[in-house]
């Protein structure tokens, strides 16, 4: 499961959210879980306190620029390798790697520059470099990836959004959509797992934001993806977004979850 809890889970001065987040997780109860935008979790123990709550093991990235991202594993499985993928992220980039009877599960949980497109693009092609060095058929690129799906027409989703905003996803030369980070992703040979099981649904049951708390930034759409190699691709059961209860008001995105077959 991937989520970003939004600022840690606790608003400046608004409500704590962290209990509805840990609410969320234990509902969902995934083997592995990709955080973005864990505020504060780099101090004071809180990413240990919550990952002890949650039972899990946690393996965080710290952010140089932005907020630290984390990959945390349930036992009993077992990481076998883990660290941060070293290259100048806004916010990071954590790898993790899970011992599966399948074989080596590779994780790369990151959250994406959100103010560029074209600074998403060189981030996704050092996510792309990092699968590579690390070359295993069961890998999966996940998180907040701030960008695009570029086989959707998003003209009249963005018309709709503040100009600010807008920005955020029109190219600077002709303010054409910027869907490049995804489309390098793609182009590398991953998987989105979300349209590739949800055929028969429309593109907006993907969407991950906004929801009931807020996102005034956001215009219905999708920013939270995971990414799978083909191999790993051919192991999914279902890829689903995570709606209601709790989960519509513990951040402003929706977790999304995916059932692979690693026996």
């Amino acid at each position: 499961m991937t989520w970003n809890i939004r600022t840690g889970g606790r608003d400046r001065g608004g409500p704590d959210r962290l209990d509805q987040v840990v609410q969320v997780v234990d509902e969902q109860a995934p083997d592995v879980l990709a955080l973005q935008e864990l505020r504060g979790f780099d101090r004071d123990g809180l990413m240990a306190t919550v990952a002890g709550r949650l039972g899990m093991t946690p393996h965080l990235a710290r952010s140089c620029f932005g907020q630290p991202v984390a990959v945390l594993v349930r036992p009993p499985y077992r990481v076998v390798d883990a660290g941060a993928v070293r290259r100048p992220f806004h916010h990071a980039a954590a790898r993790v790697v899970v011992a599966t009877s399948a074989g080596p599960f590779t994780v790369l949980g990151t959250h994406l520059y959100p103010y560029s497109g074209g600074r998403r693009r060189m981030e996704a092609d050092w996510l792309v470099a990092a699968a590579r060095r690390h070359q295993g058929p069961l890998t999966l690129i996940t998180g907040d990836l701030n960008s695009l799906d570029p086989t959707v027409d998003h003209t009249a989703r963005l018309a709709g959004m503040p100009a600010l905003y807008r920005r955020r996803h029109l190219r600077r030369s002709g303010g054409d959509v910027d869907t490049r980070a995804i489309a390098r992703l793609l182009a590398a040979g991953f998987v989105d797992l979300w349209p590739a099981g949800n055929v028969d649904l429309p593109e907006a049951a993907g969407h991950t934001v906004p929801t009931r708390l807020g996102g005034a930034e956001f215009a219905g759409m999708r920013l939270d993806y995971l990414l799978a190699t083909s191999a790993l691709a051919e192991r999914v059961r279902n890829c689903r977004v995570i709606r209601g209860g709790t989960a519509d008001t513990a951040s402003d995105h929706y977790p999304l979850l995916t059932e692979l077959d690693l026996s």
